[in-house]
């Protein structure tokens, strides 16, 4: 399984890129992506919308079932990315490159309580078993 070292990641399987402007693009990660299945819908949250970490705000839609999208850490949305609301298949055919979203960050240091690659790994095992 991918689990990309230079990315940070939530309990409830999002991935966090943080950006060299000081954003952070978020996704899906490829864990969830396998669980959901062949993906035909996504809606995003809108620009500008300010979030909470942990709020629901967006949406992935598979073949098998829908799952909420949350926010990992609290800000402000600048940016979605539109090539996977019109091809959903992008996030199942790599779901680290397939970010969703991008949100400025009330505060960066939030980022320093989200899981390592190796935190995440282990949560996926766990869940397994």
């Amino acid at each position: 399984m991918s689990i990309p070292a230079d990315l940070k990641y939530t309990q409830s399987h999002e991935w966090v890129r943080l950006e060299a402007d000081g954003t952070v693009s978020v996704g899906i990660t490829h864990h969830a992506q396998e669980l959901l299945g062949d993906m035909v819908f996504v809606e995003n949250p809108t620009v500008g919308r300010r979030l909470a970490a942990g709020q629901e705000c967006a949406v992935v839609e598979s073949v098998k079932a829908a799952s909420d999208v949350y926010a990992p850490v609290a800000g402000e949305v600048v940016a979605v990315n539109e090539a996977v609301e019109s091809a959903p298949e992008r996030i199942n055919q790599d779901a680290y490159a397939a970010w969703m979203f991008r949100l400025r960050p009330d505060n960066a240091a939030d980022l320093n309580g989200l899981m390592d690659a190796a935190g995440y790994q282990a949560q996926v095992e766990s869940e397994a078993h």
